[in-house]
């Protein structure tokens, strides 16, 4: 993991100290709410429908043990007990006292974390692959070029004021865990055949309003010239993306208007400007940050376990859990376990600060003191023996997180909605809650298969839910709120967003519209071996379509 040098912990708690000032003067009257409203949300601190809420950066979604500690202490603390992870890699705390946020970053500084450029129109934080440095499939470790994308955005005196907010991912295997194509640049880590690995570059993805797929701008970017490439496009942006109007400031409308074919012939000619410049990523910091991202030392284990199978042969429901919550570790004899935040019931990416704790004490035990939190709300133990799963999911059992449904209908991905935020029309965490329950049953579950549920309360989708399998939109019409069902997004390597496949439905009718969309499924499918996603790109929205709708 990357650690802070001396110049990041001055900079952290000089910000710190910023702000208690600031907060001070904002409670004593100095600075009305107006005045306040750029300070606070420079430091992550939004207003909420009912309180204030932090929003914590989590860098690639990479944490330490004793970072998780810390979330939990603070969830406890300075919270109502815990806290919510986003489909940013980062952590929301929606009831902090703005009198305690100072105490809260401090804190956070002591485990070298912080809530900067975690709101605004700067560079958020840059999300990477949740299984970088384990996945049995990858090129390099793409968090080496998150945390560099970082150092270099971080106060970045040209970007701190972007016609809109910007996002970058970057994912390092074939197989695409970070949504690349839905972000405004999208890096994926590529080996020629020669040998030579470097960046494909995609810009100009994202959902809300407009929902776009990013288009591919460059088939090969040689990494020193990472910073300077990028350079070169928010330059772009920032000089030609619209100002007049917020719905359409985002880079994704700057490519649509302008052709990507023109936008990319201006990044190219303001790229040759500076490629050979300080931008140049001199081979000595590659290797000093590729150096905190070392493998750490693994043992040299057998690639199975016959542990592992006489445990598996033994008990159904942890061989279960093991098919579904288990991945493929490029070290042979560990596993990628994914902790699943979606019980059965339960809010989609929330943790109490007793399970943060007890998961912090899994990863020293057993995961070699790694944690990393997904976009899809869960969290993960990145080195796990394979010997020691039994015990990971017996303990994670009594915590109420050791549900076997990694990818299946109930690993729902929820935007808190309007039961928090200010900006939500509709409901996302009842929903998901009530579908969760609908499909509790885990044999039908396991029939289902691969199914991706994603839910937004508004349009601005921080549920993801265009590039949901199926996706749900809450709205409101004449002051009632609607969901509105979207099919056939998908947010891997082949991107496509979600189709609305007509009206919308009440609270009370939604869970049963889902249920009409899955049953449909499972009678068109051609063989349990054909996935949600496969069989609607084969027979369309029609047969969905006829069952939601027909006869009305």
């Amino acid at each position: 993991m990357y650690r802070y040098d001396q110049f990041d912990h001055d900079f952290v708690n000089q910000r710190v100290a910023q702000f208690r000032d600031q907060i001070a003067r904002r409670l004593n009257g100095e600075l009305t709410e107006d005045e306040f409203k750029p300070l606070r949300l420079q430091n992550g601190l939004y207003l909420q429908l009912h309180a204030y809420m932090l929003r914590v950066a989590i860098p690639y979604g990479t944490l330490s043990s004793d970072q998780l500690r810390k979330l939990a202490y603070i969830a406890r603390r300075y919270d109502k007990g815990y806290g919510h992870f986003t489909t940013r890699q980062n952590i929301q705390y929606n009831w902090p006292k703005l009198v305690d946020v100072a105490d809260i970053l401090q804190d956070l500084a002591e485990v070298e974390m912080h809530a900067i450029q975690t709101s605004g129109n700067c560079i958020r934080n840059v999300t990477a692959d949740h299984f970088a440095g384990a996945a049995a499939e990858e090129i390099e470790d793409p968090r080496i070029y998150a945390e560099i994308i970082r150092q270099w955005s971080t106060l970045h005196p040209e970007f701190a004021f972007l016609p809109r907010k910007f996002k970058i991912a970057v994912t390092g295997a074939a197989e695409d865990r970070a949504a690349i194509q839905v972000h405004d640049i999208g890096l994926a880590l590529v080996r020629t055949d020669d040998g030579r690995v470097g960046f494909t570059v995609y810009v100009g993805g994202g959902q809300g309003r407009t929902p776009m797929v990013a288009k591919k701008i460059r088939d090969f970017l040689p990494k020193e010239h990472l910073l300077s490439y990028l350079e070169a496009i928010l330059r772009v942006y920032n000089q030609y993306g619209r100002r007049d109007n917020k719905y359409k400031a985002r880079i994704k409308i700057l490519v649509h208007e302008t052709g990507a074919e023109e936008l990319t012939r201006q990044i190219e000619a303001e790229w040759e400007d500076i490629r050979d410049s300080v931008y140049t990523l001199p081979q000595t910091e590659v290797d000093k940050i590729t150096d905190y991202f070392a493998p750490p030392t693994f043992e040299l284990l057998p690639e199975t376990s016959v542990t592992l199978d006489v445990q598996t042969s033994a008990n159904t429901s942890f061989a279960t859990w093991v098919q579904r919550n288990v991945d493929n570790h490029k070290q042979p004899g560990y596993g990628i376990v994914t902790i699943s935040l979606k019980g059965i019931g339960e809010v989609p990416g929330d943790a109490t600060d007793s399970q943060m704790e007890a998961i912090a004490d899994l990863a020293d035990d057993y995961s070699l003191s790694e944690i990393r939190v997904s976009h899809e709300q869960n969290l993960i133990l990145p080195h796990v023996r394979l010997d020691d799963l039994y015990s990971v999911w017996e303990k994670l059992n009594e915590i109420g997180l050791g549900t076997p449904n990694a990818g299946l209908i109930t690993d729902i991905i929820a935007c808190p909605g309007m039961d928090y935020c200010a900006l939500a029309n509709a409901r996302s965490i009842p929903v998901a809650q009530d579908i969760s329950n609908r499909f509790s049953d885990l044999k039908r579950q396991k029939d289902i298969g691969d199914l991706k549920l994603k839910i937004s309360g508004c349009i601005n989708a921080c549920g993801h839910h265009h590039v949901g399998h199926i996706g749900i939109l809450g709205v409101d019409r004449k002051n009632e709120e609607l969901y509105q069902i979207t099919l056939g997004g998908s947010a891997d390597e082949n991107t496509s967003i979600g189709k609305i496949v007509g009206q919308g439905f009440s609270a009370d009718q939604i869970t049963d519209a889902v249920e009409k969309v899955v049953d449909t499924y499972l009678d068109v499918r051609e063989s349990p071996a054909e996935s949600f996603l496969d069989t609607y790109r084969r027979v369309g929205e029609a047969p969905f379509k006829e069952r939601l709708y027909g006869g009305t």
